[in-house]
């Protein structure tokens, strides 16, 4: 049997899913591409997973899809078209998912980067939409990315393929921070911690909401909206953060230290 290129842990609310196929820089082949798919659906089935974190082993976060995989493989029988679900997994995962990277990011791996809630890079990551180089076509992720980044860097960027650092996929808004890289692991915390004390429920409609098309109406986006809200407040959830906030102590969902 092959060897694990996926690691699962869960810990104090905190589900951790390492890509560990450093021989092939993380990149996405047949057996890691299931071995995601499986620790996802364990980490979003699991009610006591609270945060989900992707990371990596070795200096690249993920290549992209295997090319040596995809050599000579008809149009149906590429790895791509099993791609989609693990983005969809992560885009809609009722838990938000924090991609952590160390190292660079490439094509689907920056697909897999958009499609995450919070990502924190380290201003060594770099990253490149690579497609058009090798003559293919950025056509899945670009269903994450660009509801995520600005449209005249996504012209650019997409276009010409270049490589860009850390410092830039956060301004045009592809990651949520960079940081040092001894900073890293800090800044990921931050994040998990702050996202655990929301209620599990509320951050799943959250997620759900800020996803969600644009209402045609003001008037009738009000509508939904205090529908949506009104429905949280009376909720068993609502009720409970409510009398925590009175009470003056955390609600029940937020994970023990």
């Amino acid at each position: 049997m092959a060897d694990e290129l996926v690691h699962y842990s869960h810990a104090g609310g905190t589900a951790t899913i390492t890509l560990d196929s450093p021989h092939n820089r993380n990149a996405l082949s047949a057996q890691l591409r299931r071995e995601l798919r499986a620790s996802l659906a364990k980490a979003q089935g699991d009610e006591a997973v609270r945060v989900i974190v992707l990371t990596h082993t070795g200096p690249v976060f993920c290549a992209g899809m295997d090319l040596k995989e995809a050599r000579g493989a008809d149009a149906g029988d590429q790895g791509v078209n099993e791609f989609p679900e693990i983005l969809q997994q992560l885009w809609s995962s009722p838990k938000p998912v924090v991609a952590r990277l160390a190292g660079p990011a490439r094509a689907g791996g920056v697909g897999m980067v958009a499609a995450c809630d919070i990502a924190v890079a380290a201003h060594e990551a770099t990253f490149a939409f690579s497609e058009v180089r090798i003559g293919v076509v950025p056509a899945v992720i670009s269903l994450v990315v660009l509801p995520r980044i600005a449209p005249r860097a996504a012209q650019e960027l997409f276009l010409t393929g270049e490589t860009f650092d850390a410092a830039r996929a956060a301004e045009i808004g592809l990651i949520t921070r960079a940081t040092d890289v001894e900073k890293l692991d800090d800044e990921v915390d931050h994040y998990v911690r702050a996202l655990a004390l929301g209620g599990p429920n509320a951050l799943a409609a959250t997620k759900e909401l800020l996803s969600s098309p644009k209402p045609p109406t003001p008037s009738a986006g009000f509508r939904a909206m205090n529908a949506l809200s009104a429905r949280f407040f009376a909720g068993e959830e609502g009720q409970e953060g409510i009398s925590a906030f009175a009470q003056k102590r955390k609600p029940s969902w937020v994970p023990a230290d």
